[in-house]
């Protein structure tokens, strides 16, 4: 990016262009990093390699190769002791001089005895280390780097000398990322794995040489990323929930932290200055110190006492041994108003299918192995779980249908569950060339499978360290890029699939979520204001309300009667104001917002006499009274999820195997208007059922 001339910024693409570009091969940039002289820009591929761009007017490139027998994979130094000389870590973690005019160009520093253990250094692209100069003498040079077991390690230059010295870590804390300081008198900030912030002063007059600065309230460090040092007493951090924090000192040489909330955004990334939230969001925002408690971005001031990020520990089986709840994938849109899937007891999978032709029929997909659940679609195609936990993709394309196994594909994973929904009920899908559904592992670990374009990809996004996934509450519904989950432990966490992280949202240890789906519910894509709705570990409706004015915040909304529970999972969820829930008493329930106030209506189940919802008072009597059923008619609710048919429809399968379908009319009440047999209920003669294999 460079000023045209009226001053305006703008974009201009350099391509790497060296001899090995002539066979037509992309080269990948992978990092980059300008020399200290500000001189010179170098790069590293993907493949490893090391380049260095020239100039700019026109683009000259250089490659410089690799170190024999390793790669590039981070540039932590560039011209600090004399032009030209850089210091490289590779992927093994060993750490490399380059200077073009030695011979050889490529140098490897070797560790001594005492420092063997300490050998493999960090090779992230963000593995820049902190130079200062004079701490032994008035030559010398000392990089600070990290080791891949998060200590800090300094490699010194003292008299033409190199030499290793070992400076550890804080006792339990591991090290992720050096915030450098403004001046060579300043001292060293780090943060932690954990999302804790530490200082470290090598001085033999103090005790204690980690200080621990710990973190602002409700947030933590974000892992790996390095804080920036505006002035002298003067750092900024970012957090893992999308903010900014500064820890400053504030009268007595004392630090605190001060939040700086960033502006209203999908997904709390970078996306500030869209057309949708306007140009004054770029620069809106608050900043306030932790000495007042209270948050902008929170209504709940206290701290969060499990603020996690991912773990890199492989999980076993002997611990987790997580299923496919049935009835939350039952029932699976494919086709808003044509077409939805059908998951039987009996592990068949049926296909409710209108055509011009024949009207409405069932259609068998038929299977080698039993299908447990339908967890996805995608551009027509179903996501399916068969009985080894194994994920399968049911494809159209013309007349044709073909099964196609993702789990024997490359780094494929076992699967129990998948998103609530596909897309938003009632918005159109856009796709995006980063298109994927996000599943849970059967050993309790979110997955992401990109499937834009087929280019079908697996990818691990680990889960909270000690915490197994439960469900997926919510995928890119509330928030672009953000997937929400629910862990064993009943808590909620998000992952941001882009930075990586992981985050846990704060609530009441009272307050125990159900290992069930969610749904999310906003009035407007233009407005962040929405809710997601869950539900509780004892049949509560819960709301985890967003708004600009108040942050985050839990509302408890409970059942609609003393003698009723919820059971599946909610929704779906209608207009912004109106969500479909199951009773354990088998009736169907609506709760809505009535001039902003939330009420709850009983749409019963389908049967003679039954308008559709009633905003009347429950009671003992009246549930009795619906309860009438014989041999093979059962018209109540099963606690199978519910989808959205159309704008203004809702399927609901009913105990007896049948489903039921709710409408809304044109004055806006909800009634039911049909029920459908199906393949496998004996309450009505078998429907015309067609066989695909």
């Amino acid at each position: 990016m460079h000023l045209n001339e009226d001053s305006q910024p703008i974009w201009v693409e350099f391509k790497p262009e060296f001899d090995t570009s002539k066979s037509g091969e992309t080269v990948q940039l992978s990092f980059g990093l300008v020399s200290n002289d500000r001189e010179r820009m170098y790069f590293g591929t993907k493949k490893g390699l090391l380049l260095e761009l020239l100039g700019i007017d026109p683009p000259r490139w250089e490659n410089h190769g690799r170190p024999p027998g390793a790669n590039v994979s981070a540039i932590t130094d560039a011209a600090t002791i004399r032009q030209g000389l850089l210091l490289i870590v590779s992927g093994a973690g060993d750490l490399y001089e380059y200077h073009r005019a030695s011979k050889p160009p490529w140098k490897k520093h070797i560790h001594g005895e005492e420092t063997k253990k300490h050998t493999r250094l960090a090779s992230s692209s963000s593995s820049k280390a902190c130079t200062l100069h004079g701490l032994v003498g008035p030559h010398s040079v000392s990089f600070f780097l990290l080791t891949k077991a998060g200590e800090l390690i300094e490699r010194r230059l003292h008299r033409r000398k190199w030499n290793w010295v070992v400076h550890g870590k804080p006792q339990g804390h591991q090290l992720s990322s050096i915030t450098c300081p403004f001046t060579n008198d300043g001292s060293l900030l780090f943060t932690t794995v954990s999302g804790f912030v530490f200082e470290y002063v090598d001085s033999e007059d103090v005790e204690e040489r980690w200080v621990n600065h710990k973190h602002p309230p409700h947030a933590k460090a974000a892992r790996g990323v390095a804080g920036v040092s505006l002035q002298e007493g003067r750092r900024i951090f970012a957090l893992d929930d999308g903010r900014l924090s500064e820890l400053h000192l504030s009268g007595r040489r004392k630090y605190v932290w001060s939040l700086i909330d960033a502006p209203e955004t999908e997904g709390w990334n970078a996306e500030y200055c869209t057309d949708e939230r306007g140009p004054l969001n770029c620069i809106l925002g608050t900043k306030e110190e932790t000495s007042q408690v209270s948050s902008v971005w929170r209504k709940d001031s206290r701290t969060q006492v499990n603020y996690l990020l991912s773990s890199d520990g492989a999980p076993t089986l002997s611990d987790y041994n997580a299923t496919l709840d049935r009835t939350l994938f039952r029932l699976r849109l494919m086709q808003a108003s044509k077409s939805f899937f059908l998951i039987t007891d009996n592990d068949l999978t049926f296909e409710y299918l209108n055509t011009e032709n024949n009207g409405w029929f069932w259609l068998r997909h038929q299977h080698s192995t039993g299908i447990q659940g339908a967890i996805g679609n995608y551009n027509g195609s179903l996501f399916v779980v068969d009985e080894h936990g194994s994920l399968l993709i049911r494809e159209r394309s013309g007349s044709d249908l073909a099964w196609i196994n993702c789990t024997a594909m490359r780094k494929g994973r076992h699967v129990i569950g998948g998103s609530p929904w596909d897309g938003i009920p009632g918005l159109p899908l856009r796709a995006k060339p980063e298109d994927a559904i996000f599943l849970v592992s059967t050993t309790g670990r979110l997955l992401q499978f990109t499937v834009v374009l087929r280019k079908f990809k697996w990818k691990d996004c680990k889960n909270p360290p000690g915490i197994k996934i439960a469900s997926i509450v919510d995928q890119e519904g509330f928030r672009n890029n953000i997937v929400f989950v629910t862990g064993e432990n009943g808590r909620l966490y998000q992952y941001n699939k882009v930075t990586h992280l992981w985050h846990q949202h704060y609530q009441s240890q009272h307050l125990v979520l159900s290992t069930s789906l969610g749904t999310a519910m906003r009035s407007s894509v233009r407005t962040l204001r929405g809710s997601l709705f869950m539900l509780s570990e004892d049949g509560g409706l819960v709301e985890y309300q967003w708004s600009p004015m108040e942050g985050w915040n839990w509302i408890e909304h409970g059942s609609p009667h003393t003698n009723v529970t919820l059971v599946g999972a909610p929704g779906p969820c209608f207009g912004g104001s109106q969500l479909f829930l199951i009773g354990s008493d088998g009736s169907v329930y609506l709760r809505y917002l009535d001039l902003g106030e939330w009420k709850w209506s009983n749409c019963g189940f389908p049967y003679d006499g039954n308008t559709g919802c009633s905003d009347k008072d429950f009671g003992d009597d009246d549930i009795k009274r619906k309860s009438h059923v014989d041999k093979y008619c059962n018209p109540k609710i099963s606690p199978t999820r519910s989808i959205p048919f159309e704008e203004d429809s809702v399927i609901f399968e009913l105990q007896d195997g049948r489903l039921g379908e709710m409408k809304r009319t044109e004055d806006k009440k909800w009634i039911w208007s049909r029920t459908i047999g199906t393949p496998t209920s004996l309450c009505l003669e078998n429907p015309w059922t067609s066989w695909a294999t």
